[in-house]
């Protein structure tokens, strides 16, 4: 058996307890809950099974090297005495990325150039040759995390940011990121067990990640590549067997997944995207405002919705807020309702009382996911019977 190795999956803020469970759900081992990020230890094939198969990862880092660092030359020099050749040939590309939380550097780009100076100096010092920077698609992406005098290098397995579905060609001004839709399903508690909705259903992504989460479709099949495919240990043998693993695992889905919006252009978008990821079967779209419509029958329905946040329309955006509210107060008995918000002025407007309200943050902004739930008749009534 192939030895196990550390490996972090980096994620939003406030999914790090989703991610934690996605992975031990899909078979990690030593999983352990950080800020914005989750340990955990597997093998080379769990390594392409969590860029395959997780919905709520930004990112699968593979840690090469930790040092201590005293200042930027101490930086060099270390990243120097690394053996790169052990992942890349002098003939290749590589691309930096750096994140940091530190008093001696205040720059993340300055932290990727000095990194990328080290690598390439010392392939033309052992060589002869030289790799090339290429940003968009190289053979090696290097992740530096500096934290105070803590330096953590990894190799990116992931390349673009598995957001990055590869289902969504059509976007609106304001669309919601893969990885935050598919955190919000989860988080609502939906296991596919009743019908969806997103009323402001936008380009659809929350509808896409609902359907494939009600589905157990993994969410990065569609993905055009993975940084690990470049990599000189790639086997592609072993990857396809992990993909036919992880497709033998769908399953059926009974109920129905509805979006609606006032946008005719959001709609035809939405459609688009539906159609690209292969989940026409599953989700119907309409166009439709939401202040104009009811439920349809009785059956339990479960909402998860962004709506928008303007910034700067506050007087409009409680007059907004405020029909939500009465929306699903006279439309929608029956419905467990979820939204996000940035908006924390407007969202005493509802004029209903959450009953959960959880803090996330969504593109910087301070953001409160809640939810409301539309009792079947008055809530007294519920409670008697």
């Amino acid at each position: 058996m192939e030895n196990n190795f550390k490996m972090v999956a980096k994620t939003l803020f406030g999914f790090e307890e989703l991610l934690a469970k996605e992975l031990t759900q899909l078979g990690a081992q030593d999983v352990k809950i950080g800020v914005r990020n989750v340990s955990f230890t597997g093998d080379k094939g769990f390594m392409y099974k969590a860029n395959l198969g997780l919905r709520t990862a930004i990112k699968i880092l593979k840690p090469i090297e930790t040092f201590k660092i005293k200042d930027e030359k101490d930086l060099y020099d270390k990243i120097y005495n690394m053996s790169w050749e052990a992942y890349l040939k002098p003939t290749g590309t590589l691309a930096v990325d750096a994140t940091i939380n530190s008093n001696v550097f205040t720059h993340s780009l300055y932290v990727a150039q000095k990194t990328k100076d080290a690598v390439v100096d010392k392939f033309r010092d052992t060589s002869g040759q030289r790799p090339n920077v290429d940003l968009k698609f190289p053979d090696l992406k290097i992740n530096v995390h500096i934290d105070r005098e803590i330096c953590h290098i990894s190799l990116d397995s992931s390349g673009d940011s598995l957001h990055k579905r590869g289902y969504k060609t059509a976007t609106n001004i304001a669309p919601i990121n893969e990885v935050l839709a598919a955190g919000l399903v989860m988080l609502s508690g939906w296991d596919g067990q009743c019908d969806f909705m997103d009323p402001m259903c936008g380009s659809g992504t929350i509808l896409a990640e609902a359907a494939m989460i009600a589905c157990n479709i993994p969410p990065n099949l569609m993905r055009k590549e993975f940084a690990f495919e470049r990599w000189a240990d790639w086997d592609v043998d072993l990857f396809e067997k992990i993909e036919e693993s992880l497709l033998s695992k769908t399953r059926d889905f009974h109920y129905k997944i509805m979006g609606y919006d006032k946008s005719p252009s959001a709609v035809a978008k939405a459609k688009d995207n539906i159609k690209n990821a292969h989940l026409e079967e599953f989700i119907s779209i309409k166009h439709e405002d939401f202040f104009k419509t009811q439920k349809a029958g009785e059956d339990k329905l479960h909402m998860v919705f962004n709506p928008p946040y303007g910034e700067r329309l506050d007087i409009e955006m409680e007059e907004f807020y405020k029909h939500i509210g009465d929306t699903l107060k006279q439309g929608y008995p029956g419905t467990d309702a979820w939204f996000i918000t940035s908006n924390l002025d407007a969202l005493k407007h509802v004029g209903l009382r959450p009953s959960r309200k959880i803090h996330l943050v969504n593109a910087k902004l301070e953001a409160r996911f809640v939810k409301y739930v539309m009792y079947e008749g008055s809530k007294k009534a519920k409670y008697n019977n």
